[in-house]
C-alpha cells in the first residue's frame, strides 16, 4: 500500500505540475483571467494532495486499513474536484457542458475532507509517539 500512496502522490504531483503549466502558458488566450484563476485552485488542491499521498505512503503509524480508506477517498476527491474545477474552466473550449456537473465539485471536496478526518481518526486511535 505505502508503495501505490507514494506511486499515486508522485503522479498526482507530476499531473499538478503539468497543468498548472497548461494553465499559467496555454490558457491565457483562451480563457478569461477568473477561469485561469479556477483552473489554478483545482492545480494547488492536486499538488496539496500529492504531498498528502506521499507523506501518507512514507509513514509507518497508521493502519493499512486506514491508509487504503484514505487513499480512495483522496483519489476520488481530487478527481471529482480538481477535476470538474478543470472542465469549469474550461468549459467554454469544450463541448460537453461541465456545468451540468457542477455538483460533483463539493462532493469531492467533501471527501477530501473525509480523507483528513480518517487519518485523524486513525492516528487519534493508533499508538503514535
Amino acid at each position: 500500500m505505502n508503495r501505490k500512496l507514494l506511486i499515486a502522490g508522485a503522479i498526482l504531483g507530476i499531473l499538478g505540475i503539468v497543468l498548472g503549466a497548461f494553465a499559467a502558458h496555454g490558457l491565457e488566450k483562451l480563457v478569461d483571467v477568473e477561469a485561469i484563476n479556477s483552473f489554478e485552485t483545482g492545480v494547488r488542491y492536486q499538488i496539496y494532495h500529492a504531498f498528502f499521498l506521499i507523506i501518507l505512503g512514507a509513514t509507518s503509524f497508521l493502519k493499512l486499513r486506514t491508509k487504503k480508506i484514505v487513499f480512495y477517498l483522496v483519489l476520488c476527491g481530487v478527481i471529482f474536484f480538481s477535476g470538474s474545477i478543470y472542465g469549469l474552466a474550461t468549459n467554454t473550449l469544450s463541448t460537453f457542458d461541465f456545468k451540468t456537473i457542477a455538483l460533483i465539485t463539493p462532493v469531492g471536496g467533501l471527501l477530501l475532507i473525509v480523507a483528513w478526518i480518517v487519518m485523524l481518526v486513525g492516528i487519534i486511535n493508533g499508538k503514535v509517539d
